[in-house]
């Protein structure tokens, strides 16, 4: 099951790169955009709640889709690429295992624990 998904998020992925190609940026803009939603991490700095606030609402899939959306109604190409941006990103960490946060920590997700705590708790298993 956990292979099915990753290819589902690998197709969503394709797909958000494929709707990118149709709003006729140079592809550089993608490749410089790509990784900006990683910057929502700074929002850790005040703490565990509102790190795992700021990061879910950039990472949240339902948040690029109506971003996108909103974009294609205003019919603004730049707002519409935001969009595309977040869920492209967003696709892509979920096929890598990096899910939603918790507020306990940047380490516990909605699919399951990353980084050295998924490392601790393979040894104890």
């Amino acid at each position: 099951m956990k292979n099915l998904i990753k290819l589902e998020e690998a197709a969503l992925f394709l797909l958000s790169i494929y709707l990118w190609s149709q709003l006729h940026y140079a592809w550089y803009w993608w490749l410089v955009w790509f990784l900006a939603p990683d910057l929502s991490m700074i929002a850790y700095l005040a703490g565990n709640r509102v790190g795992a606030i700021g990061y879910n609402l950039v990472h949240h899939k339902a948040v690029a889709i109506l971003v996108y959306l909103a974009g294609a109604y205003m019919h603004n190409p730049l707002t519409m690429s935001v969009g595309l941006i977040l869920l492209g990103h967003s696709c892509m960490d979920r096929a890598m295992g990096y899910g939603l946060k918790y507020f306990s920590g940047f380490s516990d997700t909605h699919l399951g624990k990353i980084g050295k705590a998924a490392k601790t708790e393979e040894a104890g298993s």
